[in-house]
């Protein structure tokens, strides 16, 4: 299975900058969308192959997941099982017959950490969700985790630390899931890559600096390790401030 990820910051925007022509040439299986910012009916998204799958926020214009797929799930389910985190539309789970598949846009902390405290919550109803789901079947995950979860994976931790993505808070939280039986594919194979970004901001001229921060992942169940054949960042694909994350996993 090959999959794909990726934070599209508007997708109709992404549309405008080459997103066809990308998932026309990616070779994808499953394609994995974050931050679609709208609802399917607001435009005629075309991908011809592939069935369609949408989480929208309330909120128009803002945050949102979808999956296109390929393969057909056996089961399909919206947000993470915690009436607390619906209706910003942020997750989205395919059941295949070998694994769950869940994408995610994990909410940002914010400026000054206004959001941090709700950040702490959804991570910990997020885990918990992963651990029923891995209770059954293997899982992997993916999309933007809004953290960089060490100093490898940003070009400026010292002037980061305790901003949004580098709070120690956040960071915790990500050793605490992977901990709980998750594999980083990314740093499973490239443990010492360094300069391996997928979010540069829009100021500063940072892409073209490659001053970014490495926030959208693969994780896998750790018994989907032997698996793991390929897990890239697709650094030159352009139309977001992020760039595609891929995963390629062995058939069963």
């Amino acid at each position: 299975m090959r999959a794909i990820s990726w934070n599209v910051n508007g997708l109709r925007a992404c549309i405008k900058k080459g997103f066809y022509d990308f998932l026309a040439s990616a070779g994808a299986d499953v394609i994995c969308l974050q931050e679609t910012k709208m609802q399917p009916g607001q435009a005629e998204i075309d991908t011809p192959g592939y069935l369609q799958y949408w989480n929208s926020a309330e909120k128009k214009g803002y945050s949102g997941t979808a999956v296109f797929t390929r393969r057909e799930p056996l089961s399909v389910a919206y947000d993470i099982g915690d009436p607390a985190h619906v209706g910003e539309g942020r997750s989205i789970t395919l059941e295949f017959d070998d694994l769950y598949l869940v994408t995610v846009y994990t909410p940002n902390a914010q400026e000054g950490l206004a959001r941090l405290p709700y950040r702490m919550e959804w991570e910990d109803a997020f885990r918990t969700y992963l651990l029923s789901l891995d209770a059954k079947k293997p899982v992997v995950v993916c999309g933007d985790l809004n953290v960089a979860h060490e100093e490898i994976d940003l070009k400026n931790p010292k002037t980061n630390r305790g901003n949004a993505g580098f709070s120690d808070e956040e960071r915790a939280k990500m050793t605490q899931l992977l901990s709980s039986g998750f594999t980083d594919t990314f740093r499973y194979l490239y443990p010492d890559a360094t300069g391996a970004y997928s979010w540069w901001s829009y100021r500063f001229r940072a892409r073209e600096k490659n001053a970014g921060w490495r926030i959208d992942y693969f994780l896998v169940s750790d018994r989907l390790r032997p698996r793991i054949q390929e897990a890239s960042i697709l650094s030159d694909v352009q139309g977001s401030d992020h760039c595609p994350v891929s995963l390629l996993l062995a058939d069963q």
